[in-house]
């Protein structure tokens, strides 16, 4: 199966072109659910692509507004590769998609594109969920506010947080998505003091102040300081150790996620992510 089987055509693509800012991204992020948004760039000689930005960028660097700053670039490949070559591809430089590119964006391939690959049998992974597990899972305690619980996913490196009650039983699932959901840019003024930079506001990330004696205009992204219990998801689908990969991926697939735990009776004892399935291709 090749990767022109399974991406997203660029027709079906969504873009921002540059210049342009992040609230033109925001937009696609929090009201159709994407986790990039690929960038184009109008010229003489056609639509020419300069790479992606994802939720990831616009968490970690709230202060950046301009899409020239934000995006990143990450690999490419071919329409006519093959999956478990765009798999690996995605493994070895840490991203979750890939633009597919010859000259031109021709499409893209994510990580959901060979979850859903392996889930329709198109591509083979003989193993169980316990054997491609990982075993440590990031948590958090249902009160930890939401400001706190971001920085710990972003510490973390992971995309979500396991939330547990006072039992240290499975409570909920926190993810980067819910996050993203109710983030708020917002604007103000600060004053930077005597060349130094303000401490942060409580829960609230600011960008690097300019030095000076001086009012200056920032831009924050503010989240709501209530407990992650307000806004993790309940419905918890768990699988065991035996359940094959297919199934998993199938389950992944079903219930639109990322991750699922891996539970022996009602013990946590890892955790199913879709890079796991795709490191096993």
């Amino acid at each position: 199966m090749n990767v022109a089987d399974a991406m997203t055509p660029r027709e079906d693509l969504v873009t921002v072109e540059l210049p342009g800012t992040r609230d033109d991204v925001l937009e696609y992020l929090q009201e159709r659910g994407f986790s990039s948004v690929p960038v184009v760039k109008r010229t003489d000689g056609g639509e020419e692509y300069r790479g992606l930005v994802s939720r990831e960028e616009l968490i970690e660097r709230p202060d950046e507004d301009q899409l020239a700053v934000l995006l990143r670039e990450v690999p490419t490949v071919a329409a006519d590769a093959t999956i478990e070559a765009a798999a690996r591809l995605m493994v070895e430089a840490g991203t979750r998609r890939v633009p597919v590119v010859d000259g031109r964006l021709d499409g893209i391939i994510t990580i959901t594109d060979v979850i859903r690959a392996i889930a329709r049998g198109e591509v083979a992974v003989d193993a169980a969920a316990g054997e491609i597990a990982t075993r440590d899972v990031n948590t958090t305690y249902v009160e930890t506010p939401l400001p706190v619980a971001e920085r710990e996913i972003y510490y973390a490196n992971v995309p979500y947080t396991v939330c547990l009650d006072v039992e240290g039983s499975i409570a909920g699932i926190l993810t980067e998505v819910d996050i993203i959901d109710v983030a708020r840019v917002v604007e103000g003024e600060d004053h930077t003091g005597d060349s130094v930079a303000g401490q942060d506001d409580e829960w609230m990330w600011e960008g690097i102040k300019a030095v000076g004696k001086r009012y200056i205009p920032t831009r924050n992204v503010e989240i709501p300081a209530e407990p992650v219990s307000t806004f993790m998801s309940t419905e918890i689908t768990a699988v065991p150790r035996s359940k094959p990969a297919i199934e998993v991926a199938q389950t992944l697939i079903t219930e639109d996620i990322e991750q699922v735990p891996l539970v022996a009776g009602d013990e946590l004892v890892g955790i199913v992510r879709d890079i796991d399935l795709v490191e096993a291709v």
